[in-house]
């Protein structure tokens, strides 16, 4: 299983980006993901009933990951290091961090500049880049 970032969704949604196929091949072996997290960015980010009718279509065909305990401890703990090291990446990012962390978890993201600054964090590729 991997999780899809909120960047590569919305790109998926518009049929367009580097990542679009990934998700299309991990949506029809059911082995996709995102976090509540992304979730919440996704729906607060549909403006009209027809984008909110396409994000809740396609968060349906998703697992979502919780955030709990687990993921507060690991997301704090990325926080205190990346701040400490001055390479802060924003909240949700930390978040969305450590719910993959805490799971063991790939992230499938375009925004591959913050994400590749949390320890231990794997990055999934996308099918563009595997070339």
């Amino acid at each position: 299983m991997i999780v899809a970032d909120s960047d590569v969704l919305i790109d998926a949604l518009r049929g367009k980006g580097p990542c679009t196929s990934r998700v299309r091949r991990e949506l029809e072996t059911g082995t996709l993901a995102t976090t509540a997290i992304n979730a919440f960015e996704l729906l607060s980010g549909a403006r009209r009933d027809e984008q909110k009718a396409k994000v809740e279509s396609l968060l349906a065909a998703l697992d979502i990951l919780p955030f709990d305990q687990e993921s507060a401890l690991r997301s704090a703990e990325t926080r205190l290091d990346l701040e400490n090291r001055g390479e802060a990446i924003g909240m949700g990012d930390y978040l969305i961090a450590g719910i993959c962390l805490s799971r063991s978890l790939p992230l499938l993201t375009n925004n591959r500049q913050h994400f590749s600054r949390v320890t231990g964090l794997e990055l999934a590729v996308s099918d563009d880049s595997q070339g």
